[in-house]
């Protein structure tokens, strides 16, 4: 382990002294890609054994979607876990007072969402220091992230919380880039471009395939990208998903001080010791998350407004509605009767493909 992270040290202090420009953006690229690679590494360790994710980090996933506190120790994620859940996170004033992963529940428009409260990272935790490597892990797993900051502490700690987690290949409120990379058998690298591009030409992206072992591939830009952007797609691991910076203990600064913070994007002031904005949080985490409620209508019946199904935002077809109640439920599937803003009548006949929103409610007509 102290190989790669020395290795890690060594190249992160070079490409630190390296000057950026157009001549040193080739060995820029190649840097950046033995970075993530020894990253990779440090992640996924190839000696068996050891002492497994430790104690309370294997925690079940249950409910419709999966919420994680993150942020560093003592900001106020145990308190504000009581306040939304009702479950115990034992809160003190020091710091390291959560040290396993504490799972509740909030009942939020019909949905189930699981909110963990992390044990606190500590600066280093993506290079295996504390027990980042654990917390990061399991944020991983997450639809959505909190990062918890105290308002009275400087938002430096924004900054160095987003360095560990994209260090473990987590990218908060970012799109997957828009390229593609295609392996092949022979031809070389060949780079294509609909767009200009400043940052990446053709010998950056031979640099960066080459320490991959990669020698023929075609890669067509569709976005300015970077060198992160193409070693990113081709380690093919990373997650993307989005982020609130919850600003806590705002009871404890001046309005002033809250209308600079207020600046700030993807942010939501709260006090949870007061349970100040608590809804509002709330309301934020459910437009984020981006969550579909169907209803279902029993043939002859009223619809059932009080348990509905939830789908995610990419998988929301009548299909994926089907099986989310049972997976058997499609082979039977004739078709579906919808009323709802996803058809122009009411109810209208649809078939398994068609995408539902919101707030729709279906019938499902089975084969005889």
């Amino acid at each position: 382990m102290a190989t790669v992270m020395q290795k890690i040290k060594d190249i992160e202090d070079e490409m630190a002294k390296t000057q950026k420009n157009k001549a040193t953006s080739q060995h820029l690229g190649l840097l950046k890609a033995k970075l993530a690679k020894l990253r990779r590494d440090l992640l996924t360790p190839t000696t068996k054994g050891g002492g497994g994710a430790g104690e309370g980090f294997d925690v079940t996933k249950s409910g419709d979607a999966r919420v994680g506190l993150v942020g560093f120790p003592s900001v106020g994620k145990s308190t504000l876990l009581n306040k939304l859940t009702g479950t115990f996170s034992e809160v003190a004033s020091y710091e390291f007072t959560t040290l396993t992963c504490i799972p509740g529940v909030i009942m939020y428009r019909g949905a189930k969402i699981q909110l963990l409260d992390l044990p606190g990272i500590i600066e280093g935790a993506k290079d295996g220091k504390g027990r980042g490597r654990q917390v990061i892990s399991t944020a991983r797993t997450c639809n959505c992230i909190l990062i918890v900051l105290d308002a009275i502490k400087p938002i430096t700690h924004k900054r160095l919380i987003e360095k560990e987690l994209e260090g473990f290949g987590i990218r908060l409120n970012k799109e997957p880039p828009n390229l593609s990379f295609r392996k092949k058998e022979k031809g070389g690298i060949n780079l294509t471009s609909t767009v200009t591009n400043t940052h990446l030409d053709l010998d950056t992206v031979k640099a960066v395939c080459s320490e991959y072992r990669i020698h023929n591939a075609d890669i067509t830009l569709r976005f300015d990208a970077t060198a992160d952007d193409l070693i990113d797609v081709i380690e093919g691991s990373r997650v993307y998903m989005p982020c609130i910076y919850v600003i806590n203990k705002i009871d404890q600064i001046t309005l002033e001080e809250l209308e600079i913070l207020d600046k700030l994007p993807h942010y939501c002031p709260i006090s949870a010791h007061l349970e100040w904005n608590l809804d509002g949080l709330l309301e934020k985490i459910w437009e984020y998350l981006n969550l579909t409620r169907i209803y279902t209508k029993p043939k002859g019946l009223n619809p059932d407004y009080n348990d509905p199904v939830i789908l995610s935002s990419r998988k929301r077809t009548v299909e994926d509605f089907c099986e989310r109640i049972h997976k058997d439920m499609v082979k039977q599937f004739k078709n579906a009767l919808v009323w709802g803003s996803s058809v122009k009548h009411k109810p209208q006949r649809v078939g398994k493909e068609h995408e539902l929103e919101d707030e729709d409610v279906v019938q499902i007509i089975k084969k005889i």
